[in-house]
């Protein structure tokens, strides 16, 4: 048994996913959740994703060996310190959100000498849909899972949340918590707000009706992120609010340079851009179709 008793605070999409892969696997004894909407947490039992749960974070985390945060980012930091001071010693303690240094911060903060028993995680799956109702087994499979263990992370720790991790079948890789953030910022965050600022500007539009009504695969392929919860991405943004600032303003240069070639007839120079990004993006799928 990998895990005698797992603690989910915030059984949604990913909580939920997790517990029904590692239950599914065998590979724990007991599946306790915790959320603030208890119709959720018997939905959750109803679903066959946990085995007891409470609203109360202190029950639901006493005694658990593994505690996996799968709040949203602002209140993952507000749920920390209650958190904390109800893990058993020893305890293991990871979540899953999508920027890492506040998080981190916050967990040092708060954890004193259990500080070395957090092992910061991001899983790079999910879907458009949110809640436990939306919940698989099979999620994680062939899915990349990023730890950001910082320099005080105890060795044990890090392997049992890595064992976890590709026992449900994730692909899991280290990396620094300021370079996930960057990165992630970049090939994450950035795509969904210009997703949500397409499809917000052209539902304001006067003719939104017939825009949307004659839309094709492109509009839909590119803005189907934008059907992704506005609040875990509201916290998104702020929580990793510098990086994302700084891939913002490097796309809003790129988009100037293409306003300003279409704006000249500068043809050489708008198919050199259109050029240089097919040929990144036909390398990237080369890629990714060797690593599958």
């Amino acid at each position: 048994m990998l895990i005698d008793h797992l603690s989910i605070i915030g059984v949604g999409l990913i909580g939920g996913s997790l517990a029904r892969a590692l239950r599914k696997a065998k590979l724990v004894n007991r599946v306790t959740g915790c959320n603030r909407n208890e119709d959720t947490l018997k939905k959750a039992i109803e679903l066959d994703v946990i085995d007891d749960y409470s609203i109360n974070i202190h029950e639901a985390v006493a005694g658990a060996d593994v505690v996996v945060i799968g709040t949203p980012l602002s209140t993952t930091e507000k749920i920390l310190p209650e958190i904390v001071a109800s893990l058993k010693p020893n305890a293991v303690l990871t979540d899953v959100g999508s920027a890492k240094g506040s998080v981190v911060d916050a967990a040092q903060k708060v954890m004193g000498d259990k500080f070395s028993r957090f092992v910061p995680g991001h899983p790079i799956a999910g879907t458009e849909q949110s809640g436990v109702e939306a919940s698989f087994a099979e999620l994680f499979i062939d899915h990349r899972v990023i730890l950001t263990p910082v320099e005080v992370t105890d060795a044990s720790a890090h392997k049992l949340i890595t064992d976890m991790w590709q026992a449900v079948g994730a692909d899991v890789i280290d990396l620094d918590v300021k370079h996930h953030d960057d990165v992630l910022a970049a090939t994450s965050h950035l795509p969904h707000m210009l997703a949500y600022a397409l499809v917000d500007c052209l539902a304001g539009m006067q003719e939104r009706e017939e825009i949307f009504k004659y839309a094709a695969g492109g509009f839909a392929d590119f803005t189907r992120i934008a059907s992704s919860s506005p609040e875990m991405w509201h916290d998104i943004c702020f929580s990793n609010r510098d990086a994302l600032l700084n891939s913002l303003e490097l796309f809003s240069e790129h988009m100037s340079e293409i306003k300003g070639a279409i704006e000249n007839s500068d043809s050489e120079q708008l198919l050199s851009i259109f050029k240089r990004a097919k040929e990144s993006r036909d390398q990237f799928t080369k890629s990714r179709k060797k690593s599958e």
